[in-house]
C-alpha cells in the first residue's frame, strides 16, 4: 500500500516493440521479473515513457494486466491516468482499480490544462474525481514549465487536502520550482512526498530535500537508484554521489535536448544491457541514428556499465 506521505523509488519503465512497432509481450514479462528484483519500491506503467498516448485503451489494458500477472504483489503496481475529460479519467480509474492497479499518476487533461495560469478548482475538481471513483492513492504531476499546470503554493496546498494524494511527481526541471514544492509539501498539515522526476538531476533533486523519485531512468538503473535514494536519506551522500557520477552522465545524456528522445535512448541503453533485443518505438517518435547509438555506447563502456 503506498501510505502518505510517499517516500522512495518508483520506476516508470519503458515499453519494449518489435521491429513493426507492435508491443513485445514476451520481452515486456522478462522486464517486469528484472525490474521486481530490483527491489523498487513500486512500478508504473502507462505513462511517459511507456509511450502511452500512442498505446489504444486496449493496449494499456493489456499492459496492466501483463504486469500484474509477472508481479503477483511482490512490488506496488500503479499506472497513469491519460484522459481528455474528468468523466472519462474517473471512469478509467474505477476500472483499473478493479483489475488490480494500487494507485494512479496523474496526468493532467491536455489541452485543456495547457497553458497558465490553470484555475486551482479545475485541477483540485479533476484530482477529487479520480479519487472518489476509485479510493486508491494518487501521485499529482508538475510538469516543466509551459507543459502544464504549475502547481504553485495555493494550489498544491489545495489539491493535497484530498486524502488519496500521497505524493507529487516534480518533474518541471527547474530548481527553484523543485525548492518550492520541496518546501510547501513539508509545510502541510499532512505532508505528502515529494518525488523528483528531473531526470538529469536526481542526486541533486535528493539533497535539496526530495523524498525519492518516480522516473523514467529507473526503468534501467533501478537498484543503483534504489541505494543511491537511500544513502541520501541514510546520510551516507559519499556513497550516494558515487553511484551518480557512475550513471548521471548516461541520464544527462538520454534527457538532453530533444527531450522527446529519451524513449528511443534509453531503449538503446536497455539493448545494451541485455533487457531489449531492439530500440524500436511507434510512430511519430523516430528512433536513433548510429552516431547516437555509438555515443550511448562509448558512455557506457566509458562509466563500467556495460554488462
Amino acid at each position: 500500500m503506498l501510505k502518505r506521505p510517499y517516500h522512495g523509488v518508483i520506476a516508470a519503465p519503458f515499453l519494449p516493440m518489435l521491429a513493426d512497432a507492435e508491443i513485445d509481450w514476451p520481452t515486456l514479462e522478462r522486464y517486469m521479473e528484472w525490474l521486481a528484483g530490483q527491489k523498487p519500491t513500486g512500478i508504473v506503467m502507462n505513462m511517459d515513457a511507456s509511450e502511452v498516448i500512442a498505446l489504444s485503451e486496449d493496449e494499456q489494458d493489456q499492459v496492466i494486466r501483463t504486469c500484474l500477472g509477472v508481479l503477483r504483489g511482490r512490488v506496488p503496481f500503479l499506472s497513469g491516468i491519460v484522459a481528455g475529460s474528468t468523466r472519462a479519467a474517473a471512469a478509467k480509474a474505477e476500472r483499473y482499480g478493479r483489475m488490480g492497479v494500487q494507485g494512479f499518476a496523474v496526468f493532467p487533461p491536455f489541452p485543456t490544462f495547457s497553458g497558465a495560469p490553470v484555475p486551482g478548482e479545475m485541477i483540485y475538481r479533476y484530482h477529487k474525481a479520480i479519487a472518489d471513483a476509485a479510493h486508491l492513492p494518487i501521485i499529482c504531476f508538475q510538469f516543466p514549465k509551459g507543459w502544464g499546470p504549475d502547481y504553485t503554493p495555493e494550489i498544491l496546498r489545495r489539491v493535497a487536502e484530498i486524502p488519496e494524494v500521497v505524493a507529487i511527481k516534480e518533474a518541471s526541471f527547474d530548481i527553484a520550482q523543485t525548492l518550492s514544492t520541496i518546501e510547501v509539501a513539508a509545510s502541510l498539515p499532512r505532508t505528502i512526498g515529494v518525488l523528483t522526476g528531473s531526470d538529469t538531476f536526481i542526486f541533486e533533486a535528493m539533497m535539496m530535500g526530495c523524498n525519492g523519485a518516480l522516473i523514467g531512468f529507473a526503468g534501467s538503473f533501478t537498484r543503483e537508484l534504489v541505494a543511491m535514494n537511500e544513502g541520501v536519506q541514510g546520510g551516507d551522500i559519499a556513497k550516494a554521489r558515487a553511484i551518480w557520477q557512475k550513471i548521471g552522465p548516461i541520464a544527462r545524456h538520454c534527457w538532453r535536448p530533444p527531450i522527446r528522445d529519451f524513449r528511443p535512448r534509453m531503449k538503446e541503453v536497455l539493448r545494451l544491457q541485455g533487457h531489449f533485443p531492439g530500440a524500436a518505438v511507434r510512430e511519430p517518435q523516430l528512433g536513433i541514428d548510429d552516431a547516437e547509438r555509438a555515443e550511448i555506447k562509448r558512455l557506457m563502456q566509458a562509466n563500467g556499465l556495460l554488462p
